[in-house]
Parts: C-alpha cells; sequence; structure tokens
C-alpha cells in the first residue's frame, strides 16, 4: 500500500528539522548523530501511530530492520559510513515498499545533485563561509557526507508524496 499524503505530511514536520541536522552534521563533521538516528525512528513510532493503520504501522517497522541489515553489510564491505546506515534504516518506516522505485528514482537523483553540489562548492567562495568542514579536507577527498543527499531524499519524497496523492 503507497503512503498516503496524511502519512507523509506527518513525518515530513518530523523529517524536515531532522534531514537538516544530519545534512549539516555530516558536511560539518562527516559524522551522523545518534541522536539524530533516534530522533527520527522515535518520530515514527510517535507519529505512525497517529499516520498510518496500526497493521500497516506495524509491517513499516521490518522496514527499519532490513535496512539495518542491508546498510551494516554495505558498512562491513566500506561501501558506505555506519552512520549512513542507520540513518537509512531510521528513515525506511517512513518510505511504503510500494514505492520502493520512486525512493530509488529521487535517491538517484539527490545522489548525483548532491555529488555535483558538494564538489562545486569546494571550489567556489562559498567555501570561505565554513571553511572548517571536515568534507572539504584532502584527507577526505575520496569520501563524500552521504548524509546530505539521504536526507533531501527523505525530504523529497515525503514531499512529493504529501502534495501529489
Amino acid at each position: 500500500m503507497p503512503l498516503t499524503a496524511y502519512a507523509a505530511g506527518w513525518f515530513l514536520i518530523a523529517a524536515l528539522p531532522i534531514s537538516f541536522w544530519v545534512a549539516w552534521s555530516d558536511l560539518r563533521s562527516m559524522k551522523i548523530p545518534n541522536y539524530a538516528v533516534y530522533a527520527l525512528l522515535g518520530s515514527y513510532a510517535v507519529l505512525g501511530l497517529i499516520a498510518l493503520p496500526f497493521e500497516q504501522y506495524l509491517w513499516h517497522w521490518t522496514h527499519a530492520v532490513v535496512m539495518l541489515v542491508v546498510g551494516m553489510a554495505l558498512w562491513a564491505a566500506r561501501a558506505m559510513g555506519a552512520g549512513d546506515s542507520k540513518f537509512i534504516a531510521a528513515a525506511a518506516p517512513m518510505v511504503a515498499f510500494a514505492d520502493w522505485q520512486l525512493m530509488v528514482l529521487i535517491l538517484s537523483a539527490t545522489m548525483l545533485a548532491g555529488v555535483a553540489a558538494h564538489r562545486i562548492a569546494k571550489h567556489t567562495p562559498i567555501r570561505s563561509i565554513v571553511p572548517d568542514w571536515e568534507s572539504w579536507g584532502p584527507q577526505k577527498a575520496k569520501k563524500f557526507p552521504m548524509g546530505f543527499p539521504l536526507g533531501m531524499s527523505l525530504v523529497f519524497y515525503l514531499g512529493y508524496v504529501f502534495f501529489t496523492r
């Protein structure tokens, strides 16, 4: 069952500030705070009861478990950071399984846009505004703060569902 606009609206209330916090923290320090992950998962725990039918609410918890296992496998393979894996797992209950293709499309677009924006900004005067960001550093040249596009993906998905359904 796809996510309804009603549910997306409730989730968007929490996801917007938390995703901004995750993006900013990851860009600044290349770390996603555990408190942000707890806040996102906690917001689903509370808002999901309001926004979803109870059976659907329970099924969406399996999304978190599955994505945590997949994310930790990718972390073990050094394909992504542990914080990224935990954020994906915390965001997963807010995404309906029926919308997985839409989410993959949004995630692909935000990954490309996020990498391009970060790499371009790194070589412009914008960098002087926040020169202490760890993601600018030469030692991080091969790494990318994925919290930025992951947060955008969640917000864009919820926003799309909220405004189109």
